[in-house]
């Protein structure tokens, strides 16, 4: 008998990762916001006080990830790259440049997701055992190989979405529409995809299968009267 309800193996395995988009987010909305006060003002340096408020906004966000228990490598991730946005544009002198290393990030890990699927070692199955404590054994289960392909074109797809949003913004000088942007297109996206990608990688397994908690070596074979689903 099918069960009316199941629960998500991916979208528990990825909840944690809700956490690192604030670290695109709201050093992006700093930067925007200084940026936008200091020229109301007639300030100085509207770049240089942006860029400030970004980096301090995105020191904060690492304390807080330091001490919450992340390694300090990966909690100065997002403050590294406010550092590295705000040289860039006090450089060119030009405000929309802050946001060219989340474009050119996007731009490779779009390069990143694809190659993973071509290969056959996509992302998200890589991500997804690793959170589930399973780092390798998803490779010799070919159906949640395949099934995990499947979604991860999704992933792939987000940061497409983003480069062809944010690119043109950035030809045009449009610094306020990039910061929103920049912000709308962060927790909306990676929510689809963490809700989209368990239906796409259970299209591909077959009935029975026990889901991405449990691969089965040399892929699963479905008993006559198996009629249940994965969970």
């Amino acid at each position: 008998m099918r069960r009316g309800r199941r629960d998500d193996p991916i979208l528990e395995a990825l909840a944690g990762s809700g956490r690192g988009m604030a670290d695109a987010a709201l050093p992006t909305a700093a930067f925007v916001l200084v940026w936008l006060v200091a020229q109301a003002v007639g300030g100085p340096e509207p770049i240089l006080l942006g860029g400030l408020g970004a980096v301090v906004v995105a020191g904060v966000i690492a304390v807080v990830r330091w001490r919450g228990g992340e390694r300090p490598r990966a909690a100065s991730v997002g403050l590294l790259i406010a550092v590295a946005a705000t040289l860039i544009a006090l450089y060119t002198g030009r405000a929309e440049d802050f946001f060219l290393p989340r474009i050119i990030a996007n731009g490779g890990s779009l390069a990143a997701w694809l190659v993973s699927i071509a290969v056959r070692w996509p992302l998200l199955g890589l991500v997804v055992s690793t959170a589930l404590g399973r780092p390798r054994a998803w490779r010799d289960d070919p159906d949640l190989v395949r099934g995990y392909s499947r979604a991860s074109w999704l992933w792939a797809a987000q940061y497409l979405v983003r480069i062809v949003v944010l690119l043109p913004l950035w030809f045009a000088d449009q610094v306020v529409a990039l910061g929103i942007a920049q912000v709308v297109l962060t927790w909306p996206l990676v929510l689809v995809c963490a809700l989209g990608s368990w239906p796409l990688v259970r299209s591909a397994l077959p009935p029975g299968h026990p889901g991405p908690r449990h691969p089965v070596e040399g892929g699963f074979v479905p008993a006559t009267s198996d009629v249940a689903g994965p969970t």
